[in-house]
C-alpha cells in the first residue's frame, strides 16, 4: 500500500504537464487529439495500478 501512495504522490507531482498540454492543444486546434491523450492516460493510471497490487495476473489475460 505505501508503494501505492509513493506512486501517487509522484503522479500528482508530475501533473503540472496536463494542463500545460490541454493548453498547448486549444492554443493549436487540436481538439481532436484530446481523446487520444485522455485514453493514453488512462491506460498509463491502469498500467500503474495493475503493477503496484495484486491484480496482474488477472488483467494480463485480457490483453
Amino acid at each position: 500500500m505505501e508503494k501505492f501512495l509513493d506512486t501517487l504522490k509522484m503522479l500528482f507531482s508530475r501533473l503540472g504537464i496536463i494542463p500545460e498540454l490541454v493548453q498547448f492543444l486549444m492554443a493549436r486546434k487540436k481538439y481532436w487529439l484530446i481523446p487520444f491523450v485522455i485514453v493514453i492516460i488512462l491506460f498509463g493510471l491502469l498500467l500503474a495500478f495493475v503493477e503496484l497490487t495484486g491484480v496482474a495476473p488477472f488483467i494480463y489475460p485480457l490483453f
